[in-house]
């Protein structure tokens, strides 16, 4: 089996037979293909099934990225719902508090309960307009600690913030960052960004990386390019 990039492709659209001409041409390069709620709301389980995760040659992770946040009992119903669906992460939000996630752990022990700290899509301002003390690094760096003592085992954050997280919490936690873009790349509704490159040196272990590589003229062949500027980097 060839070497697969720490990639997760997101997989964001409502068209199945979109989605499945997606995951064909990037499953030789990259680890994991992240459902997201546009696709799963519209499909439900039947969006899980199509990608054919157990592919013999290039079998997928499936990062379930529904970012769950109410009450403890309400998540622990959802978590346990999903117990079968082969996610080896799902999200939780780490603003839903020790209780929530802890919830969320028990649940379902055979996923790994994923926190995310703070939206990449926010900057200082608009932490202060909801009245969370910031600013962002900060408040992603106190989040993510309260999520791993609540029994989180992954955390999500800016490509900005993974350094300071990587510091502050052990190692086994898996570090998974959006936001990141190829050089020149457009940035979107993303306002904390980085190089794929300089995320994985910086010390994520898996790189959300969506519209640069299905927004491609050849998904397949942007996936492979990014694939290889990794490879440099973990050389």
């Amino acid at each position: 089996m060839q070497h697969r990039a720490p990639i997760a492709v997101a997989l964001d659209s409502r068209d199945l037979d979109q989605v499945e001409a997606w995951v064909e041409a990037i499953r030789p390069h990259v680890t994991t293909v992240k459902v997201g709620l546009e696709l799963f709301l519209a499909h439900g389980r039947r969006a899980v099934e199509v990608l054919r995760l157990e592919d013999t040659e290039h079998p997928l992770d499936l990062f379930l990225d529904l970012k769950l946040h109410d009450i403890p009992n309400t998540v622990a119903g959802a978590v346990k719902s999903l117990d079968d669906v082969g996610a080896s992460y799902l999200t939780v939000h780490a603003s839903g508090g020790r209780s929530m996630i802890q919830a969320a752990a028990h649940a379902a022990p055979k996923i790994r309960i994923t926190a995310v700290t703070v939206l990449t899509s926010l900057g200082a301002d608009d932490l202060a307009v909801v009245g969370l003390s910031g600013p962002p690094r900060e408040a992603a760096v106190r989040l993510a600690s309260l999520a791993v003592d609540a029994g989180a085992q992954a955390i999500v954050c800016s490509p900005q913030e993974v350094a300071a997280i990587r510091a502050a919490v052990p190692r086994w936690v898996h570090l998974i960052t959006p936001g990141v873009r190829p050089e020149g790349s457009a940035t979107g509704d993303q306002r904390r960004t980085a190089t794929p490159e300089q995320a994985l040196a910086d010390g994520a272990d898996l790189l959300v990386i969506g519209r640069p590589i299905t927004g491609a003229e050849d998904p397949g062949r942007a996936a492979a390019e990014i694939a290889a500027g990794l490879s440099r980097v973990v050389a």
